[in-house]
């Protein structure tokens, strides 16, 4: 990795003695001094905030870090986008949405926040209408301001605040999504209570999941915003690889053959790879004593680590195709190492088998072969059996990954309203066992 000649100067200055990382990729002047700042306070503290504008009528807007933490209980440092409504904050405060954006990468540039207009209805590039090569925005914003609510988006932890992005590592990810709403409650500006609702797609949906079993990390004390409280999580389409490995006894062998069935699985297609070899670089942040080396060749371990520090992921895939075209699945080792471990660090980073803290409920489409359905199917009857609440619809029509947020849109709104107004929420555990996958 190459930094700047002017950046190079600038650590020989200081004696090299210094934490200061550069990224590689460019970043807004914000995020620049973002990564220069040290995860030093309370869970959910705001080290830094810039009010932007925003087009969304009757709103505000800013752009803050805020510390977070990982999978390990390490401070980090994590940006995210913040809207609240204009006027007269209401006594009790205003409910908080906190939305967690699906996948855009691993590079410092890669956070939906870096956009120059951000505050927007989802934006998905996939789409027609889309006009980004990324996804960005906020589901049903403008819907959601006229309701009241304040709503923050996070861009989760190595995407604008420094460190490596943990990608698909769900248990680091539901922690930015947690504090996320301390930092919310905690900017007076805002007008927020304590009161928040969970929404997320695909990588964020597994992120939404994944906080809503983690009722220790939530009944902290000492953080920016003691005693935030939540009324229930939303699932589009969720991402959940842990739920599909086997439990239990878990050898060497037995884990050669489970990572060569996801390897097989996950290497039909360029696009498939990126995002499998771009899981297996953030597992490996999470989880230092593992090693890139272990599963990819030389040249494979190099490429990764030069690709996905640089690059968001549409333009990893990409780079994947013009350097290595049909031949990518070469970048692995015909016969990985350590697979043992590794395994076992994948299932430990997905969504914790902890009975969820408040409602769920999972939207699904029958054309999603992005993230099986099944996913979701396996998640609600191991909590069902736990004794959660858990509720898995069906989209009408036949919905696709990309499609499944905006079909979901009148279905998650009603939703909201009912939690945000203590009315029950529905449990379809006991039929659960009998829907379809």
């Amino acid at each position: 990795m190459k930094n700047s000649f002017a950046h190079l100067l600038f650590g020989l200055t200081l004696g090299l003695a210094t934490s200061v990382v550069y990224a590689d990729p460019p970043v807004a002047a914000f995020y620049e001094s973002v990564g220069k700042m040290t995860p030093s306070g309370k869970l959910g503290q705001v080290l830094k905030q810039e009010k932007i504008t925003t087009s969304v009528k009757g709103a505000q807007a800013w752009r803050i870090a805020y510390i977070s933490s990982d999978m390990a209980e390490r401070k980090t440092l994590s940006t995210a986008l913040v809207v609240a409504p204009l006027g007269t904050k209401p006594a009790a405060g205003r409910p908080i949405l906190v939305w967690a954006h699906g996948t855009t990468g691993t590079a410092q540039n890669c956070g939906p926040s870096q956009i120059l207009n951000p505050v927007v209805p989802l934006n998905e590039y996939f789409l027609l209408g889309g006009n980004s090569w990324t996804d960005y925005g906020l589901p049903s914003v403008e819907e959601f301001i006229n309701e009241g609510y304040v709503l923050i988006a996070t861009d989760y932890q190595g995407l604008g605040g420094g460190g490596v992005h943990q990608y698909g590592v769900a248990g680091t990810q539901s922690k930015d999504l947690i504090n996320a709403v301390r930092a919310a409650s905690s900017l007076k500006d805002t007008g927020a209570g304590k009161k928040a609702i969970a929404y997320g797609w695909s990588q964020g949906g597994g992120a939404v999941l994944a906080a809503a079993s983690q009722p220790d990390y939530l009944a902290q004390k000492g953080t920016a915003a003691d005693g935030i409280e939540f009324a229930g999580f939303i699932a589009l389409a969720p991402y959940d690889e842990g739920i599909l490995l086997p439990r239990g006894e878990m050898d060497q062998v037995r884990s050669q053959k489970v990572m060569a069935g996801m390897t097989q699985s996950f290497t039909s297609d360029i696009l498939g790879f990126a995002h499998f070899s771009m899981a297996l670089y953030g597992t490996q942040a999470a989880f230092p004593q593992l090693r890139l080396s272990d599963l990819f060749s030389d040249e494979g371990a190099k490429a990764v680590k030069e690709i996905y520090t640089n690059k968001c992921v549409h333009a990893a895939a990409d780079t994947l195709v013009f350097n290595y075209g049909k031949e990518f699945t070469k970048l692995l080792k015909a016969q990985p190492d350590n697979t043992l471990p590794w395994i076992q660090a994948i299932i430990k980073g997905s969504i914790p088998p902890v009975k969820p803290v408040a409602p769920v409920v999972i939207y699904w489409g029958t054309k999603d072969t992005t993230e099986p359905p099944i996913q979701g199917k396996l998640y609600q009857e191991q909590m069902c059996q736990l004794g959660g609440n858990v509720d898995r619809q069906q989209l009408p029509g036949e919905q696709t990954h990309f499609t499944t947020p905006g079909s979901a849109a009148p279905f998650y709104q009603a939703w909201i309203k009912d939690r945000l107004a203590g009315k029950p929420a529905s449990n379809n555990c006991e039929q659960a066992a009998q829907l379809p996958s």
